[in-house]
């Protein structure tokens, strides 16, 4: 089954900003952290980021051509979102 590219696009799109909105939730930094550097990240950054990850986790997987349909590709988009948000992270 193939999913119409609107379709497509506004699914990665949605698994990025829940991927960004939650790691924001989950992965907030640290109270020294906050105390030398301040709160510069905030939920739109997070949610950019993830909706970046998203996409190339999508594109990755179709360039690479995984079995199993859409389901795989939204899989990937999905991990995708997370890798970028901890490299993000770590790199930050």
């Amino acid at each position: 089954m193939r999913l119409d590219p609107t379709t497509t696009f506004i699914v990665v799109l949605v698994i990025g900003i829940v991927a960004g909105l939650v790691f924001d939730r989950v992965a907030r930094p640290g109270w020294l952290t906050r105390q030398i550097a301040g709160s510069t990240r905030g939920m739109v950054t997070n949610a950019l980021v993830g909706i970046a990850g998203a996409f190339i986790g999508y594109h990755l997987a179709a360039l690479l051509a995984l079995g199993g349909g859409w389901l795989i590709l939204i899989v990937s988009a999905a991990v995708g979102a997370v890798v970028v948000l901890w490299l993000w992270r770590v790199v930050r």
